[in-house]
This record gives C-alpha cells, sequence and structure tokens, in this order.
C-alpha cells in the first residue's frame, strides 16, 4: 500500500496515487476553503447498516438506520435532509472517495443481502 502525494501548481492541483496514476483538478474560481467544526456530541458518529432514500421535487431526505438481527423494525438514527443540487454534489464526491478507497484498498464487494422492503 502506498502513500499518495498531493501538491498544487498555478491553478491545479495533482494527487499522485502511485507510479501509474495520477488526478489532475483545476481549481475552480468559486471554490472556497470552509473550516468546519464538529460538534462534540455528533463526533462519535452513528452507525447505520441500511439507507432509505426518498425525494420531492425540492429535496432529497436520507434516513439512516440501523437493523439488528432477529428485530422486527428498523430504527433511523440520523436523517438529512438536501437539495437536489447538494445531492447530485454529494453523489459524485462520494463516488470518487469510493474509487479512492478501491484504489488503496482493493475492490469492494457489497454483500449479496436482499433488498429490504420498508413500511
Amino acid at each position: 500500500m502506498s502513500d499518495f502525494k498531493k501538491f498544487q501548481k498555478g491553478r491545479h492541483v495533482y494527487t499522485k496515487w502511485d507510479s501509474k496514476s495520477k488526478e489532475v483538478r483545476k481549481v475552480m474560481s468559486n471554490e472556497r476553503k470552509l473550516k468546519i467544526e464538529i460538534d462534540p456530541s455528533l463526533q462519535a458518529g452513528v452507525y447505520s447498516n441500511v439507507a432509505l432514500i426518498t425525494h420531492t421535487k425540492e429535496e432529497f431526505i436520507f434516513d439512516f438506520a440501523l437493523i439488528q438481527p432477529q428485530a422486527p423494525f428498523a430504527k433511523v438514527v440520523s436523517r438529512v435532509i438536501m437539495s437536489p443540487g447538494h445531492a447530485k454534489r454529494f453523489f459524485s464526491a462520494l463516488a470518487e472517495n469510493l474509487k479512492k478507497h478501491e484504489n488503496t484498498f482493493g475492490e469492494i464487494s457489497p454483500s449479496e443481502e436482499k433488498k429490504i422492503g420498508f413500511e
């Protein structure tokens, strides 16, 4: 497992993943750096093994839930609501991070669990 190297030249950010793969991004003028703070009560996070996604014209609703073995119900542990535009940016960021994870640790194989229907 090799470490990646990241550097910037002008308006381009280069990430060298290994000897054969490199990523180049142009820094857009509308990008800004944010300092992100997390409330100590949220720092530990919550575990979820199922996500329910619903949407309207104006928003996407992500309910993250936990199903325990032999339990007759799932308990929602977190709900995130976002605009369709932000949901699409989230999807792109997730896809990019999954690709980076697989480049580092190998391909992710989803389990063969059955699709769950909820009421």
